[in-house]
């Protein structure tokens, strides 16, 4: 009733508006000279009033029923609301072909883990660096990122997925922070078990701005220390390490795809190197490979647009990139020493890394060496990875 009391009033005001108008004395004679001027004004003033009288009730109805559409379909689920969302530990391990398996000779976990995964997804990248840096073992499932048949077992259709052999079956990982925080506590306490600490991760449904119904996982930027005497300093290096490994999935993370799809021609190399690097040849059949790749390379191309603007990056986006890329090493450079850890990386290192490696073989990559002093520290996480420097701190099982 508050909406047709408006248009009502509104329909009134706008003809008392008209009455004025044309009580007006019609000056600017150079403007109005004719009576085919004051006619043809007339007829505009008249037209807009009629769509505004028209355009404002229809734009009423339109916002109303899409706020009623949306609100009612997030009723169907504001039941789930809060409701945590258990990762329920398999029987079984899913019957899958292992593409391939990474030993590590440093190797004194004894984990048994599976990596499901893209092998240029910058998010997997993340997961695998970390576990080269502690010289853990792993075998690698390849996941087609078009039909995705190997994780048609789980509820989750993202990668990456580290699938975890536990006392009582195969516990599932998701979220490549979530598994980089929680394997990462194990390692600093081994006392604390795989299967105990997803408790501390839990998947909770909540609504976003657009009242669509998602699963956040809390405190998958946390490690967790059963050691509650942590110095000053020691605090303050966590909470930095923290702001950065967000940083990166939040900021850089989104200036990957505006790059490496910025054109038709480099989304189409950029498919076929990560056909080469992911040895999809040798993993997938002939169609499945072309069809990875066209509709691959032509999809993000597009998608890549809306990106762009989504993200707010720079109408030359390599700019942007360059922008990111220069904020992390300048703080670096603040710190006084070859990584954001100090002499050795800590996590913030190993994520922005494995998301740099993740466009290792694309023009933008390249251009970025060319036009940022990335290089250096680049080159030294490379070493760092490559020797699984980061073994030798693990405390001894």
């Amino acid at each position: 009733m508050l909406i047709l009391q408006r248009l009502s009033n509104l329909s009134r005001n706008l003809n008392s508006f008209k009455n004025i108008i044309q009580k007006c004395p019609k000056r600017n004679e150079s403007f109005l000279s004719t009576s085919k001027s004051a006619s043809t004004l007339k007829t505009v003033l008249k037209a807009s009033l009629i769509g505004v009288s028209i355009g404002f009730p229809v734009g009423v109805v339109i916002t109303t029923g899409y706020s009623w559409y949306i609100n009612k379909e997030a009723s169907k689920t504001y039941h789930l609301q809060g409701k945590v969302k258990e990762i329920e530990i398999l029987e079984e391990k899913p019957p899958v072909t292992i593409s391939r398996k990474v030993i590590s000779p440093v190797d004194t976990t004894d984990l048994k883990l599976t990596l499901f995964q893209y092998q240029t997804c910058p998010f997997c990248c993340k997961v695998r660096v970390f576990l080269d840096y502690y010289g853990i073992s792993y075998d690698i499932v390849e996941v087609d990122p078009v039909l995705r048949r190997e994780i048609s077992w789980s509820s989750y259709k993202k990668v990456p997925i580290l699938l975890t052999q536990v006392e009582s079956g195969y516990q599932p990982l998701n979220d490549s922070s979530m598994i980089i925080s929680l394997i990462a506590s194990h390692l600093r306490d081994r006392s604390q078990k795989i299967n105990d600490l997803i408790e501390y991760y839990p998947s909770i449904a909540m609504h976003d701005d657009n009242q669509k119904l998602k699963y956040e996982i809390m405190n998958k930027y946390f490690l967790m220390y059963k050691d509650a005497s942590l110095s000053v300093e020691n605090t303050d290096n966590i909470i930095e390490e923290r702001k950065w490994r967000k940083w990166a999935d939040d900021v850089l993370v989104h200036t990957l795809s505006p790059n490496v799809y910025r054109t038709f021609d480099e989304a189409y190399q950029t498919f076929n190197w990560f056909s080469k690097v992911g040895k999809w040849e040798q993993y997938f059949p002939t169609w499945e490979r072309l069809i990875m790749i066209n509709v691959g390379a032509t999809a993000m191309w597009m998608i890549s647009k809306r990106l762009k603007k989504r993200h707010n990056l720079k109408d030359d986006v390599r700019q942007s990139l360059y922008d990111e890329i220069n904020k992390w090493l300048h703080a670096i450079k603040i710190r006084g020493s070859t990584f954001m850890g100090g002499e050795k990386p800590n996590l913030s290192d190993l994520a922005v890394y494995g998301i740099l490696k993740s466009i290792e073989g694309c023009s933008a990559f390249k251009d970025a060496l060319d036009n940022t002093k990335l290089s250096t520290w680049y080159d030294a996480m490379v070493k760092e990875i490559e020797t699984h420097s980061g073994s030798k701190y693990l405390t001894v099982k």
